[in-house]
Order: C-alpha cells, then sequence, then structure tokens
C-alpha cells in the first residue's frame, strides 16, 4: 500500500518475537477491544442468523428469510452517514464524553431499544413490525461499528492493528456464542411441553440478549476517548461539508490512484462466499433436523472456539509474514469449506461430521477476518477514519448482502448442495484478485515491524 505520513513506514527487516507478539494481547487497548468486540457482535446474529432460525421454526418459507436478510444491507450502505458520525458532535454527549464514545453509547442504547422490540412481536401475526424492529438494530449496530472501528483504530499504532483485530474478534465470537448458541440455549429452555414455535420462550431470550449489551455500554462509559487527529476548524459550512463528506474520499484516491478500482473490488468480493452461504446455514440445520440444542452446542459454541483460535493464528500469522499471504491463506480455506456443506447435505444429519464441517469452516474464517480487518485499518488514514474504514467495511458487505438476499429462492429451486457448491466458486474471483494486489500494490510482504526512531507515530497509544 503507499506510505501514509500518518503512519511509521520502517524498515521491513525488523520483526517483533513471539514474546513481544503474545505480550500485546494483554495491554489495555486490546482489552477494551474485547469488551467492545462482544457489543459488535452480538447484534449482527439477532438481526440475520438466529433471527433466520427463529423465523423458520414459525413456518416463514426460505424465499421470505432470504429477501429479509436484505436487512444486513443496513451494514453496507453505512458508509452514507459514516462522515457525520466521524465529524458531527452529539450535542451536551460528545461534551461529557468525546465523539467516539458518544456515538457509541447512543449507539448502544438504539440496539437495546430495537431487541426490546423484537422480543415483544410474534412474526406469525406481525412479520412486518419484526422487520422494522430489525432495521433499527441493523441501522444502530452499523453506527456503532462506525465509531467503534474509528475507536480501534485511533487507539494503537499500525503495528498492533493485527493483534486489536484479534481480541476484537474475540470479543465480536464470543457474542455470537450468546447471540447465537445462548439465544438457542435460552429459548429451549423457556419452552413448555409440546414443541414447535412458541413466541414467550423467543421473547425471553431476546429480552435476555437487550440486557447482555450492558457489556459495552459500561464499557464505553469507562473508557477514554482515544487521542486523534484534529483537523483545522471549518471556516463555514461548505467547509465542513468538503472536510466531512468529500476529503475522506479523495484522500483514499489520491493515495491509491489507478490501484483504487483494484483495492474496491477486492474489499468488495473478499468475504463472498462466507457471507452467502451463511444466510441458510440456519435454515440448512433445521430442514437437516438438528435440535436448538445441537445447533447451539455444535455451531454457535464449538464453532465460535474454533473462529476464536483462527482469529488468533490469523492475526499473529499477520504480524509475522504479513497481510496479504494471511490474506490469501483466508480466502482459500474460506471457499474450500463450503465445499464440506455441500458433502454434509447429502448425508442424513450427523452430529461427528456436523462437528468436523464446522471445524473447517469456523476457524477458516477466523483467519480470514484477523487478516482482513488488519488489511483494511492499514488503508486507512487515521485523520479520517471512522469514514474511511466505513466505506472499506460497507464495501465488504455490500454485494455479498445483496447476492444472499437470493440465496433462498435458490435453494428453493435447486437445492442445497448446489447452492454450497456456487458459494464455493464465489471465491474463485477472490484469489485473483489477492494476487493481482500482491503484484501492483506496494503492499510489504513481512510483518509490520516495530516503530523505527524517525517514523512518524500515530497518534494515540495502546494505553
Amino acid at each position: 500500500m503507499p506510505p501514509d505520513a500518518t503512519k511509521p513506514t520502517p524498515a521491513a527487516d525488523q520483526r517483533l518475537s513471539w514474546a513481544q507478539t503474545l505480550r500485546v494481547y494483554l495491554e489495555p487497548a486490546s482489552l477494551r477491544m474485547f469488551a467492545l468486540g462482544f457489543s459488535a457482535g452480538l447484534p449482527l446474529l439477532l438481526v440475520l442468523g438466529t433471527l433466520s432460525f427463529r423465523l423458520r421454526e414459525a413456518g416463514i418459507d426460505r424465499t421470505t428469510i432470504g429477501y429479509l436478510s436484505w436487512v444486513g444491507l443496513a451494514y453496507g450502505f453505512k458508509w452514507c452517514w459514516a462522515p457525520l458520525v466521524d465529524r458531527l458532535p452529539i450535542p451536551l454527549l460528545t461534551r461529557a464524553m468525546g465523539r467516539r464514545r458518544s456515538w457509541l453509547l447512543l449507539s448502544q442504547l438504539g440496539i437495546v431499544a430495537g431487541l426490546v422490540g423484537m422480543a415483544l412481536v410474534d412474526p406469525r401475526a406481525g412479520l412486518d413490525a419484526v422487520v422494522w424492529c430489525a432495521l433499527v438494530v441493523a441501522f444502530a449496530s452499523a453506527t456503532q461499528d462506525i465509531a467503534l472501528d474509528a475507536f480501534r483504530i485511533e487507539s494503537a499504532d499500525t503495528q498492533r492493528q493485527g493483534a486489536l483485530a484479534a481480541t476484537y474478534q474475540t470479543g465480536y465470537r464470543l457474542a455470537m456464542i450468546w447471540a447465537g448458541a445462548g439465544v438457542l440455549w435460552l429459548a429451549a429452555r423457556a419452552e413448555v411441553v409440546g414443541g414447535g414455535y412458541q413466541q414467550a420462550a423467543w421473547s425471553t431470550a431476546y429480552l435476555a440478549m437487550a440486557a447482555s449489551m450492558a457489556v459495552g455500554v459500561l464499557t464505553v462509559l469507562f473508557s477514554r476517548e482515544p487521542a486523534r487527529v484534529e483537523l483545522p476548524p471549518a471556516r463555514n459550512f461548505q467547509e465542513w461539508l468538503r472536510t466531512a463528506l468529500v476529503e475522506p474520499f479523495a484522500d483514499f484516491l489520491r493515495r491509491y490512484g489507478k490501484h483504487a478500482v483494484l483495492v474496491l473490488a477486492l474489499i468488495g468480493v473478499y468475504r463472498i462466499s462466507d457471507v452467502v452461504m451463511g444466510i441458510m446455514a440456519n435454515p440448512f440445520y433445521v430442514d437437516m433436523g438438528y435440535t436448538k440444542d445441537q445447533v447451539a452446542a455444535v455451531s454457535k459454541v464449538y464453532g465460535v472456539i474454533m473462529t476464536l483460535l483462527g482469529a488468533f493464528i490469523g492475526g499473529a500469522l499477520s504480524m509475522r509474514l504479513g497481510v496479504m499471504r494471511v490474506l490469501m491463506l483466508g480466502a482459500v480455506l474460506s471457499a474450500g469449506s463450503n465445499l464440506l456443506f455441500a458433502w454434509l447435505a447429502g448425508h442424513t444429519a450427523s452430529l461427528p461430521a456436523l462437528m468436523m464441517v464446522i471445524s473447517a469452516d469456523n476457524l477458516s474464517a477466523g483467519v480470514a477476518s484477523a487478516a482482513f480487518i488488519a488489511f483494511l485499518s492499514g488503508l486507512t488514514n487515521v485523520s479520517y477514519s471512522a469514514t474511511q474504514y466505513a466505506l472499506f467495511s460497507s464495501m465488504m458487505l455490500l454485494a455479498p448482502k445483496w447476492v444472499a438476499g437470493y440465496s433462498g429462492a435458490f435453494v428453493d429451486s435447486y437445492g442445497y448442495t448446489p447452492f454450497f457448491v456456487g458459494t464455493a466458486l464465489l471465491g474463485v474471483p477472490v484469489l485473483l484478485l489477492i494476487w493481482l494486489a500482491t503484484r501492483w500494490l506496494p503492499v510489504p510482504s513481512s510483518a509490520v515491524p516495530a516503530t523505527s526512531a524517525g517514523s512518524p507515530a500515530r497518534p494515540g497509544s495502546p494505553a
């Protein structure tokens, strides 16, 4: 990537020792990212994966469930309001807490309100109301992501972004255990004899999820606002608009020039195999005959543990070997693991087989996610961290979420096996783009080393 004046560019031959690498995970900034990652990971499944399980159990058809996944497009368009989160203060709250923390708190309260609404509405009687509440959660969650990504990028130097990505992913994935396995476990425990869909059981589970957002709220309240680059104050509203809306995108184009399209294309399709496949995963488990407790234990607990392992492996390898090498590894593993789901679809429900498939899929997803977050962080100029990172992470989801909306209709027409094979083939163009990026972009192949004495340091500190 082109050098950025706001980031250190030390000699590429220096490397961290393994002891130094592992010690980064215990620094205060890493621990904060663990807790805030939990807050970020909790809402996602509740409006996508877990919701699809709930709707399928309620008798909603797969085609409708696929289309309802477009609620997740809120994450794909968050760059539209990211400049406001990056620059616009919230009256009273920003003065008291700082810009990043005030937006984090406001968005977290919005998530709580939306989850309470989802808990109280029965999808069999009012599917539209469920969708509106899910949209509130998705919009507030996307806003939280904007502020949190900026908070993370401003909290440590470039060298530590891989570690912060890994601890963020750890908290994120633990939240996904709770929002995946936890909500299924709570709903199963709250059921009365008779089976089938029971609204009271799901209400109890979703209200517990709303209460769990307290982890993020308390972390924001007791954290310090990170140091940030302060731009000169705008002289008028027109200049403010130019600084907030135009400059973040213009800065990216200036730095990457003719290679900007390649960078955006890689971002736009890197996770397409995982995202498209993931929408139909829970309906697949229901249709295969797996119970709530089985899905909770294998997919939502054991699987997330494997993802955590993959995230730490990906974060460590990114620092040791370089981000681009690990991006390629993650892309190969992610696409290949989808073929195992195609194999599973041709067999009767088997817990050992499910565990094997989940192991491979989630381990590869963890490696890919940690490397990809580090890659996106390296693209970002800290002067426009919220807006630029929101653009990148939105690009990551926009095309995959749109394609995923048709996944239910595809499965209804052709079945699960062709669907899973097709999602694996979607990963082939990703490999070509990564290969082109390693040849055309000046990205160092070695790990990002420690800051040298003569290099300009990024604002903020790991403490």
